[in-house]
């Protein structure tokens, strides 16, 4: 007799079921029904994570212009939680086509193997899949350590949706030169998941950015906050879209691109900073509220972060600011280890990221303190856990976390 636990269907895949009835609840309902809608939650990457408030009309927007993007719908493998946004979409991306996606079972430590074995079900003539920046690091290093199993299967796929978080751009170019066919995505909870792939939004989405910040408008808006109208009112706004034009020096006022029409126009104002290149391409330069401001610079995380993943030694990296009674604040670099990477002591991988970052960002960037944690704490579907980052960086270091802890 088989072990019940061979036969029975895993949370994973009961999860996706979940989600896929209520994906269809919501496609078939009429506009302004209650079931005409899913909740997801936010991340949190704000503080407490809310319950957003996604229509159908949304879904099936994201879905449709997704579809356009990539050339057609497909079959596709799920490998993300359905609670969040991401793997949400995937079902619902999944319903558009007609098709059930290939469910990889979550419980256990997502490993190379497991999806490549995944993959190999997938099938059809076009086949997709979408993951975070953590998952292709797990990929990128056993493929260094001797098994290439997962990043081969990851470059069977016609697109490889990653976001949730950035990705550092030597990890893009590794994936590409291994033949992944990877498109980044920017997005959130708030619009439907992801609705910029590489640095132009998607059909019928317009992004412009407000005192350096990315705001984002179109059909894949959510409908808001689930019982918290004030906290509604203060992220989604409509008034007139701005006239494209040159973006400010300063990087002040409001820039519009990608069919900003002549009417009203409903944003979400997210709380990432990012810049408008002269066509159209936005590139993200990590959130305003991780600005660490040190010695009076200001110094952006995401930045250092990018630069420091080049370093052969360092495999995954987070950059935080920690109180300082002479800088404000100070940059602390936390990284776990390259697998495979040369063994070196902390004080020589800190006299190597100080150089490195210098020559690349200037002084002021530099970290000036590194801690080697084994991985990085992680929240939501697989983004860095920044607070949780900085706690371990303070203990390590016998740091407070802020000047109410001094």
């Amino acid at each position: 007799m088989k072990d019940p636990a061979e036969t029975s269907p895993s949370a994973t895949h009961l999860a996706a079921d979940d989600a896929r009835r209520r994906v269809e609840t919501a496609f078939a309902a009429a506009p302004g029904e209650a079931s005409a809608c899913v909740v997801v939650p936010t991340s949190g990457s704000t503080g407490e994570p809310r319950r957003v408030q996604v229509s159908g009309t949304a879904l099936r927007a994201s879905g449709t212009a997704t579809a356009a993007r990539l050339g057609g719908h497909g079959s596709w493998l799920l490998a993300l939680p359905t609670t969040h946004v991401a793997g949400l979409q995937v079902v619902a991306r999944s319903v558009l086509a007609g098709t059930a996606p290939v469910v990889l079972d979550l419980a256990p430590t997502f490993r190379g193997a497991a999806f490549a074995a995944a993959a190999d079900q997938v099938d059809g003539t076009r086949r997709y899949t979408s993951l975070v920046p953590t998952q292709v690091h797990r990929l990128i290093a056993e493929a260094r350590g001797g098994d290439s199993a997962g990043l081969d299967a990851l470059a069977s796929f016609d697109a490889v949706l990653l976001g949730g978080a950035a990705t550092p751009a030597p990890v893009l170019a590794e994936l590409r030169a291994a033949g992944v066919r990877v498109v980044t995505t920017y997005g959130m909870s708030e619009t439907a998941g992801g609705c910029v792939y590489d640095g132009r939004p998607l059909d019928g989405v317009n992004v412009r950015t407000v005192d350096g910040r990315v705001q984002i408008s179109g059909p894949v808006l959510a409908d808001g906050y689930v019982d918290d109208p004030e906290a509604t009112a203060a992220a989604f706004v409509t008034d007139l879209p701005a006239t494209p034009a040159a973006a400010p020096a300063t990087g002040a006022g409001p820039r519009a691109l990608s069919g900003a029409g002549s009417g009203p126009a409903r944003w979400f104002r997210t709380s990432d900073l990012g810049e408008l290149a002269p066509d159209g391409t936005l590139t993200v330069l990590g959130r305003a509220d991780d600005v660490i401001i040190s010695g009076g610079v200001n110094v952006a995380p995401a930045a250092v972060e990018a630069v420091l993943v080049g370093l052969p030694e360092v495999g995954e990296v987070c950059v935080v600011g920690l109180p300082d009674p002479e800088w404000g604040e100070v940059v602390v670099a936390v990284v776990t280890p390259a697998l495979g990477g040369t063994d070196v002591s902390q004080d020589t991988l800190l006299a190597e990221a100080r150089s490195h970052v210098t020559d690349i960002l200037g002084a002021p960037a530099a970290p000036r303190h590194v801690v080697v944690t084994d991985a990085l704490a992680l929240r939501g579907p697989g983004k860095v856990d920044r607070r949780a980052v900085a706690l371990l960086a303070a203990r390590c270091l016998g740091r407070p976390t802020s000047t109410s802890d001094r």
